[in-house]
């Protein structure tokens, strides 16, 4: 049900586990904001959610293409338009951003991947953080989905650019 492709070997090989921490944020994600995946979803041929784990220049490619900005960004959300398949959409993360934003932020690569992975979720399902009312409720959800994934407040340090 969570599609991962990791297209960029960096990711494997900085984190071995990133398939695991990627599918746990994803789901912790889905069952935060009350969309919980019935037993035949989870078991589905097709996936809700389809991730990539690349590099700077395609996050760039797609950040130029669909959202007319220069550079890469850490995570893309698409958001799927509605479908009978209930397949919600795809997410983007670039290496090179996460984790120099990770060093930066004094964070694991994998704590910070966990938090771009819900927060991307969290896009794909209709929240957002355009005005201060929204980026409270979503900052507010993504804070006790990563407690309970056993990530400290992603929002304690200064964050780069999500979108």
């Amino acid at each position: 049900m969570i599609d991962i492709e990791i297209e960029d070997e960096a990711w494997a090989d900085a984190l071995p586990d990133a398939p695991v921490l990627v599918r746990a944020a994803a789901l912790a994600a889905l069952e935060g904001a009350g969309r919980r995946p019935a037993a035949a979803e989870t078991e589905s041929a097709s996936g809700l959610v389809a991730i990539l784990l690349t590099d700077d220049e395609a996050v760039a490619d797609l950040n130029a293409e669909y959202r007319r900005k220069a550079g890469p960004t850490n995570v893309l959300s698409f958001p799927a338009a509605q479908n009978p398949e209930g397949f919600l959409g795809d997410l983007a993360l670039a290496f090179g951003v996460c984790a120099r934003e990770a060093d930066q932020q004094n964070k694991s690569l994998a704590d910070h991947l966990q938090h771009l992975v819900a927060h991307g979720v969290l896009h794909l399902v209709g929240y957002d953080h355009m005005n201060e009312d929204e980026a409270a409720d979503m900052e507010g959800l993504e804070r006790r989905i990563l407690a309970g994934l056993g990530v400290a407040d992603p929002y304690a340090a200064e964050q780069g650019d999500h979108d």
